[in-house]
């Protein structure tokens, strides 16, 4: 099963997590579908891969056997870069990568912890700075235009905006209008509205309910 994919930066390739721990990098060709590299990259499913929007020939993968990896393209099939094995307590479901910061990476999991990794300290997260959302951290977006600030969907609790800084990363709002698990959530790509705020939509699975929303806070002063 593919279970989940990431286009690369230019959009010319996708990277394609499968159920048995293995990673597929493929092309659109003709409008046809190209298999590039395929290889185990895990133990077994992996939930996220995502590729480095700064540095395209490399992909990160997390996945159930708690491993969060990196892997270089350059190399068929990609050889490892590096393999965390020691921090996530449990499934690593999600990883998104700082669209200003080269060094900064995010990952979510099913401990209920948000890390900040710096990707020249691969081995921790940055000074060990974490938080806990109080549920499994299944997709986290970076906010368009606003440096720092995040949306996570955080299954069993709702979901919730994070500001990334250089401190302890800091829950700045809560949503939780929906009733059943926290799946989905992206920003509106669109400029700030008066007052700071922007337009959520965040989706939730079993009542398979869709909410647009705007969050309370000023982003203006965060």
């Amino acid at each position: 099963m593919c279970l989940f994919l990431d286009w690369n930066p230019t959009a010319t390739s996708i990277s394609v997590g499968l159920s048995d721990g293995s990673v597929s990098i493929t092309t659109l060709a003709e409008s046809k579908i190209e298999k590039l590299q395929e290889w185990k990259a895990h133990d077994f499913e992996l939930w996220t891969t995502c590729f480095d929007i700064h540095q395209p020939q490399l992909v990160y993968t997390g996945s159930d056997d708690c491993k969060f990896s990196c892997w270089d393209m350059r190399d068929n099939p990609s050889g490892m870069v590096f393999q965390n094995s020691k921090v996530h307590k449990m499934g690593v479901c999600c990883i998104a990568k700082s669209p200003t910061d080269p060094n900064t990476l995010l990952t979510g999991s099913y401990d209920e912890s948000l890390r900040v990794w710096d990707l020249r300290c691969i081995s921790r997260p940055v000074n060990e700075t974490s938080v806990c959302l109080g549920g499994g951290v299944w997709r986290i977006k970076h906010h368009p235009f606003v440096s720092g600030l995040v949306l996570a969907a955080c299954m069993h609790n709702g979901f919730a905006i994070v500001k990334i800084g250089d401190e302890k990363p800091e829950v700045v709002e809560a949503y939780s209008q929906h009733g059943s698990l926290a799946y989905g959530a992206d920003w509106q790509r669109a400029k700030l509205l008066p007052g700071g705020s922007t337009i959520v939509a965040t989706c939730s699975f079993y009542d398979r309910l869709l909410r647009v929303w705007r969050p309370k806070s000023d982003f203006c002063c965060i």
